[in-house]
């Protein structure tokens, strides 16, 4: 694996947002399938939902039924074709790498579960790249030793 994504990145994949042209630009430029964890597979998938009930509660918020499922839908095919493959991962030693990022840049970063557990992720699987949207997961990436391609910073 080279290349490991969160879920900025493929929520901007699936649903056209400002940053879509920038995720499909890097995502074409990859020389293999794009690997995921199980985690960020729940996430994104986790996400879609939830933007279903906001928008179910506020029709000004997220986005309907029909949209979440489509989406749903595609992400699902992708994996079923190959297009995303979903890495196996040690969790434990995932969790072990999330506790040692967190306890050396949280407090000075202010970094949130998810995007430690998904840097750690990446560290463990042994990606090469992070393909976030979030400024600070960047800079946590960096700080771990992983490179965060041009196309996704702004």
């Amino acid at each position: 694996m080279t290349s490991f994504p969160d879920t900025s990145f493929l929520c901007a994949l699936y649903r056209e947002q400002d940053n879509s042209g920038r995720a499909r630009a890097v995502y074409q430029g990859l020389a293999e399938a794009l690997t995921i964890s199980s985690a960020v597979a729940y996430e994104f998938r986790q996400s879609v939902r939830l933007q279903v009930y906001l928008h179910s509660m506020d029709r000004t918020r997220g986005f309907g039924r029909r949209e979440g499922e489509r989406t749903l839908v595609a992400f699902g095919e992708d994996l079923a074709a190959g297009a995303l493959t979903v890495q196996p991962c040690d969790w434990a030693e995932v969790l072990i790498e999330a506790e040692r990022i967190s306890a050396t840049c949280t407090m000075e970063g202010g970094h949130r579960s998810w995007d430690v557990l998904h840097v750690a992720t990446a560290v463990r699987c042994g990606a090469r790249d992070m393909l976030t949207f979030d400024v600070r997961q960047q800079t946590l990436a960096r700080q771990c030793g992983l490179a965060v391609p041009s196309g996704l910073v702004e």
